[in-house]
C-alpha cells in the first residue's frame, strides 16, 4: 500500500465519521442519549458557577428520571429537569474543556454534541497510530481498526452525546500508543506517560486501569535495557506526573466527600438511590436469567440500542453484526495457526505489545463486571475502553482471512470489509433513529 492511498484511506474513513457523527448530533431528539442531561447540568454549573460542582442529595430521583425517560423528556414534563445532577462526582477535565463552548453558543446541546464528537474523531486516529505502532509494516489493520472504531453505530451515537466517555477513550488511545511506543524504543519518556494517565484521572474513573497497565510497560522495557535501580528511576518519572495530577483531584475529594473517597463513587452511591441494583435482580429472576440478560443486552447496546437503552437494531443487523464478529474469530485462529511456527521470531517487544492489548480489553471487561457487582448497568458502552484493542484483534483477524482466501486481493480490501459498519450506521440514522421521536 503506497503513503497515499493509505492517507486517503484515513481521510475517508475520517470524513465518514465526521459526517456520521454530526448526523446523530443534529438527528438524535435532545436528552436522549444514556445520562446526557446530568452531564450537560455538569458543564452548565461550571460555565456559569465555576469548578467543580459537588454531589449531593437531590441530585438523583429515580421518579423523576423515569418519567422524563418515558416521555422522551416532553417539554411539559421538563419542570424537575435541571434537578439531574447525578454526574457531579465525575473529575471536571471534559466539562472544563466544554464550558466554552456552553458559553459561546448559549447553552446549545447541539454545539456542544458536535465539540464531543470532535473529540471522538481523535479517537478514531488513536486506533489508527496504535495500529501504526504495533505493526509498522501492515498499514491495513491500522486502517482496519480505526474503520471498526469509527463506525459501530452506538460508539458514534455515544461520541455524538454530551458525556465524558469520548475524552477518556481519547486518553485511553494515546496512552496505549505511547506504551506501546515507549516498549519498542524507549520513546516517549516515562514522564510523559504519567502526564497522560495523569489526564486519564482527571477525566473519567474508567481510565484508572492504565495506572497498572502503563507501568507495566516501563517495567518492561527497563527489564530488556537495564537494572534495578534504573527501572526505579523510570517508575518515579511516571508516578510523578500521574500522582499530581490524580492528587489533585483525589484530595479535593477527601475535602469534600472524607476519606477514603477519592474518587467520590462511595458519594455517588449514597446519592443515587432507586438505581437498580444487581442482588435485587439477581433475587427475583435467578443466577441464570440474570447471565442471560447481562451477555445478551450488553452484546447488543455494545453494538447499537439508542436512547435510554429502549430503541434496539433490528434483529437482522445483529445477525450481520455476529457473523461479522464470526469470521473475525475465524481469522484469527488461522493467523495463530499460521505463526504457530514462526512465532519465535517475533520481536519481543511486537510479542509483549499485542499483549499489552489484550491486557487492556481484558481490564476494560474487570471494570465492568466490577461495576455490575452493585449496579444493574448492562451498557456495552462500558467497555469502550478496551475498543481499540478489540478492533485492532477484529482487524487482524479479517487481514488474515483476505491473506487466507484471496491472497493477491489488494490490502485495502480489509479496512473496506469492516467498513460495511458505515452504511449500516447511515442506515440506521435515517431509518431507525428517528424512531426515539416517537
Amino acid at each position: 500500500m503506497t503513503k497515499f492511498t493509505e492517507r486517503a484511506l484515513l481521510a475517508a474513513i475520517l470524513i465518514a465519521y465526521l459526517v456520521l457523527a454530526a448526523g446523530y448530533a443534529l438527528r438524535v431528539p435532545a436528552w436522549l442519549a444514556p445520562d446526557e442531561p446530568a452531564h450537560y447540568h455538569y458543564i452548565a454549573q461550571v460555565a456559569q458557577s465555576g469548578c467543580c460542582p459537588v454531589i449531593e442529595a437531590g441530585d438523583w430521583d429515580q421518579a423523576v428520571l423515569s418519567a422524563l425517560t418515558a416521555s422522551d423528556f416532553a417539554p411539559e414534563s421538563l419542570d424537575r429537569f435541571d434537578s439531574l445532577q447525578y454526574e457531579d462526582h465525575q473529575p471536571p477535565l471534559y466539562y472544563l474543556l466544554a464550558s466554552p463552548v456552553f458559553h459561546l453558543t448559549g447553552g446549545s446541546l447541539a454545539a456542544l454534541r458536535l465539540f464531543t464528537a470532535l473529540i471522538g474523531a481523535g479517537v478514531v486516529i488513536a486506533a489508527y497510530a496504535v495500529g501504526r505502532a504495533l505493526l509498522p509494516d501492515q498499514p491495513q489493520i491500522a486502517l482496519g481498526a480505526a474503520a471498526l472504531v469509527a463506525f459501530v453505530p452506538q460508539h458514534v451515537h455515544i461520541l455524538a452525546s454530551v458525556n465524558n466517555d469520548a475524552l477518556a477513550e481519547l486518553v485511553v488511545g494515546w496512552a496505549l500508543w505511547a506504551g506501546v511506543r515507549h516498549l519498542k524504543s524507549g520513546s516517549p519518556s516515562p514522564w510523559l506517560l504519567g502526564v497522560l494517565v495523569g489526564i486519564g484521572l482527571l477525566t473519567k474513573v474508567s481510565t484508572l486501569f492504565l495506572v497498572g497497565l502503563i507501568p507495566l510497560a516501563i517495567l518492561l522495557r527497563q527489564g530488556r535495557s537495564g537494572g534495578l535501580r534504573r527501572a526505579f528511576t523510570a517508575l518515579a518519572l511516571f508516578a510523578v506526573p500521574a500522582l499530581l495530577l490524580g492528587g489533585v483531584w483525589w484530595m479535593r475529594n477527601v475535602g469534600v466527600y472524607g476519606f477514603p473517597d477519592l474518587f467520590g463513587l462511595r458519594a455517588h452511591d449514597a446519592v443515587v438511590i432507586g438505581q437498580p441494583r444487581t442482588a435485587d435482580l439477581i433475587a427475583r429472576v435467578g443466577i441464570g436469567e440474570y447471565l442471560r440478560q447481562i451477555v445478551t443486552t450488553t452484546f447488543q447496546s455494545f453494538w447499537g440500542q439508542f436512547g435510554w437503552m429502549e430503541l434496539a437494531l433490528p434483529a437482522w443487523a445483529y445477525g450481520l453484526i455476529g457473523a461479522f464478529l464470526a469470521l473475525a474469530l475465524i481469522g484469527l485462529a488461522v493467523l495463530i495457526l499460521r505463526r504457530r511456527r514462526t512465532w519465535r521470531q517475533t520481536p519481543r517487544e511486537t510479542v509483549l505489545a499485542w499483549a499489552g492489548m489484550g491486557a487492556a480489553l481484558l481490564l476494560a471487561l474487570a471494570q465492568f463486571a466490577y461495576y455490575n457487582l452493585s449496579f444493574q448497568q448492562f451498557q456495552g458502552r462500558y467497555l469502550y475502553p478496551g475498543l481499540i484493542p478489540l478492533a485492532l484483534f477484529a482487524a487482524a483477524g479479517i487481514d488474515a482471512l483476505r491473506g487466507q482466501w484471496a491472497a493477491r486481493a489488494p490490502v485495502w480490501l480489509t479496512p473496506a470489509l469492516i467498513g460495511w459498519l458505515a452504511a449500516l450506521t447511515l442506515f440506521l440514522l435515517w431509518r431507525v433513529v428517528p424512531g426515539l421521536a416517537g
